[in-house]
């Protein structure tokens, strides 16, 4: 099992519900687009190399369902694909760097905004 998030830059979306147009939207255009990926605009690349910084996804027990995480990302978006056993610890963490850097964090499971 894994536990996904989907991180962005860009304004912030005013609630649940309009988060998951947006969502849906980047979704379809970013991650699961035959189209090759986009350059990642600075604050994503920023974030993941962040991100990799406190949860290495080349080491053996890493956190990430589909490493390199970098892999995931594509312009203003980055999928993280967690193993379900450290979601928890990892999501909160992910969750926390995203609003520190002024980026978006969605739960796609739970349909919600991550604060």
């Amino acid at each position: 099992m894994r536990y996904d998030l989907m991180v962005w830059d860009g304004k912030r979306p005013s609630d649940d519900a309009e988060a998951g147009v947006v969502y849906d939207e980047l979704y379809e255009r970013y991650v699961d687009s035959e189209e090759p990926v986009v350059e990642l605009t600075p604050g994503i690349a920023a974030y993941v190399d962040a991100l990799v910084e406190r949860y290495p996804d080349d080491v053996h027990g890493s956190p990430w369902a589909s490493p390199p995480v970098i892999n995931e990302a594509s312009g203003p978006v980055v999928y993280l694909l967690m193993s379900y056993g450290r979601a928890e610890e990892v999501s909160e963490y992910a969750a926390s760097l995203a609003r520190d850097r002024g980026l978006v964090c969605y739960d796609p499971q739970g349909e919600t905004l991550r604060a």
